[in-house]
């Protein structure tokens, strides 16, 4: 089975209305639709672009204000997964919940069901500024080609989280991420790889790029990549295909999903199969050594 991922390089730009957002979607969504993608990636955050237009004096209530636009963004994304029969993952929407505010992916599949993956490690700055609330559990959603999952950007640093849902079954791991420097875009891209080779998985990033008049949401630095196992059968440096930093573009790749099930019983290394279990419940020894 093959499978071909359009991972989109969102430029956040300012607008002055909700139509003007749609007006950008159409063009980046119609683009990507003349490649026949089975799956589409929006990336983390995209709809602070919404912000531009949308005044507020802080970013604790201006975050909250974006909640306003929930059911428009959803009925936007979820016409375009079912007009040209893609899985999109709608990036992330700040969705209010239960009085709060949480930073949750969507992903949108071609029959028009509506799926939601809540970001569970949340960063200082969505702590401390947005004071957002935090997700509690991680997802394998079984799509017609893929068992996929998605890990909302700060959640692929952790190991912890990508080795569950591939346990799970995960093929593909798919991370929308927004990230306003390059140290910190690296941070996301470096643990993309780390978790493709350690579980065996595809995963496919994107980011936020441009600039936008918004507090806190000024600069972006992103690039987009569809990042490999590190063995023969697959890209030699791990890339099955990447974009140009900080550049609107769409990255386009095909995947060969049988190839896993063959790395993952005769590749060089099996790192999905060869974790000792038996040794992970125990504390670290600590040894005097001066």
């Amino acid at each position: 089975m093959r499978v071909r991922i359009a991972a989109i390089q969102y430029n956040l730009k300012k607008i002055n209305s909700f139509d003007e957002f749609e007006q950008q979607i159409n063009f980046v969504m119609e683009s990507a639709a003349e490649y026949n993608p089975h799956y589409v990636l929006l990336p983390e955050l995209f709809t602070t672009q919404l912000l531009s237009f949308v005044q507020s004096k802080e970013a604790y209530s201006a975050v909250r204000r974006l909640g306003e636009y929930t059911d428009q963004y959803i009925a936007l994304m979820k016409s375009y997964a079912m007009q040209h029969k893609f899985y999109l993952i709608g990036g992330t929407h700040p969705t209010s919940l239960n009085g709060g505010v949480v930073n949750r992916a969507y992903l949108f599949t071609p029959s028009g069901k509506v799926f939601t993956q809540d970001k569970v490690h949340r960063t200082r700055w969505e702590k401390e500024l947005w004071k957002t609330e935090a997700g509690n559990e991680f997802k394998v959603f079984n799509t017609e080609y893929a068992p996929i999952s998605i890990m909302v950007c700060y959640d692929i640093e952790f190991p912890e989280a990508s080795r569950i849902v591939s346990e799970a079954g995960a093929e593909i791991i798919f991370v929308p991420s927004c990230t306003d420097d390059r140290q910190g875009f690296l941070r996301v891209r470096y643990c993309c790889h780390a978790r493709s080779i350690e579980n065996q998985v595809y995963v496919a990033m994107t980011s936020t790029v441009g600039n936008l008049p918004v507090e806190n949401l000024n600069l972006h630095y992103g690039q987009a990549a569809i990042i490999t196992p590190s063995d023969f059968p697959f890209s030699r440096d791990g890339i099955a295909a990447e974009g140009v930093i900080n550049q609107e573009q769409i990255v386009i790749a095909d995947l060969n999903l049988d190839l896993l099930d063959e790395s993952r019983l005769k590749g060089s290394t099996i790192p999905l199969m060869d974790k000792r279990r038996d040794i992970y419940n125990n504390k670290a020894v600590i040894e005097e050594a001066k």
